[in-house]
């Protein structure tokens, strides 16, 4: 009987213990609760694919240009400069992410495939336009491919505002012939071209009107957008004025603009009102140099590519 109260007293005794090292309980511990914040991290979890969080204004031009280049559709290539990742992807887009995992962290479109650049009947580079609203534009890119040992984007840059330039190096535009233009034509375009160069050599139209057929070639072959394809905001600069395509409709419109000189003046002089009589002056007088020959017919003005002599 003494044996079993002492066991139990015992047992007591450790409880007491027990409670006394854990220590009273914290007068707070009723009033703690959980705050559960909003989860934004799959926002900016690098993990997810980066397209998931972009939203194009249009789908990317068909493929076009030089057929070897067409390999690199469907690739990316990327260039890390500072905290931003910029990912090139050749007949696609050209897109920014911000590398870093703050809530507001920046990824977005620089520019979405449109069309090539020409010079010199040369494709000289690739436009992505419509990329992301920057003020009252869109962002937009253009893509240098130079030769190189392997397919790589080595440089970005932003020469002026929203409007970006990348250099792309790729061993598929290191033969001197891999970029130009005619032998990416049809047949039946190869043909209008050289139909093209002989009106030209025949003095039929002139260079500027020469350039404008070149222009409607390269449209009609894909390679370049015609202005009501482009955004009215994005112009690209150059000066805009009157143009001729052909010698006849010059020499209209100088017939037309001299009897409504000569009418004005007319009408001055049954008022009579004073004024004095146009110069009549040739091109190469404009720049100070005068005819060699008073027998030689007035070049035509406004042009400096026209040719005066037609004989």
């Amino acid at each position: 009987m003494a044996a079993g109260v002492a066991g139990v007293l015992l047992l007591l005794l450790l409880l007491l213990l027990g409670l006394a090292a854990r220590g009273p309980a914290p007068a707070a511990a009723a009033k703690m609760k959980v705050v559960e914040e909003p989860n934004a991290f799959g926002l900016n979890n690098p993990f997810l694919p980066q397209t998931n969080r972009l939203q194009p204004k249009r789908e990317p031009s068909p493929l076009s240009g030089p057929a070897h280049l067409f390999r690199l559709s469907g690739k990316c290539f990327s260039l890390v400069e500072s905290t931003y990742k910029y990912e090139f992807c050749p007949f696609h887009n050209v897109t920014q992410h911000e590398q870093t995992f703050r809530w507001n962290a920046y990824s977005g479109i620089l520019g979405i495939w449109q069309e090539w650049e020409i010079t010199n009947n040369t494709f000289t580079g690739m436009w992505m336009r419509d990329g992301d609203s920057c003020r009252s534009r869109s962002r937009q890119s253009k893509v240098e491919l130079t030769c190189g040992k392997s397919n790589r984007l080595a440089h970005v840059s932003e020469p002026s505002t929203c409007i970006y330039a990348l250099t792309f190096e790729t061993p598929l535009v290191c033969h001197p012939h891999s970029l130009l233009v005619y032998p990416t034509l049809p047949e039946a375009l190869q043909q209008r071209w050289g139909q093209v160069e002989q009106e030209l050599a025949d003095d039929l139209i002139t260079p500027q009107g020469y350039e404008k057929s070149l222009r409607a070639l390269f449209e009609d072959a894909g390679y370049l957008k015609g202005p009501g394809e482009k955004e009215p905001t994005q112009q690209e600069g150059g000066t805009t004025g009157l143009g001729f395509e052909t010698l006849d409709n010059c020499k209209k419109a100088h017939s037309e603009l001299s009897k409504e000189i000569k009418r004005l003046a007319s009408l001055l002089s049954q008022h009579h009102i004073p004024h004095a009589k146009p110069t009549e002056t040739s091109y190469s007088e404009h720049l100070g140099q005068h005819s060699p020959t008073d027998g030689v017919s007035e070049q035509l003005r406004g042009d400096p590519g026209l040719r005066g002599n037609t004989s």
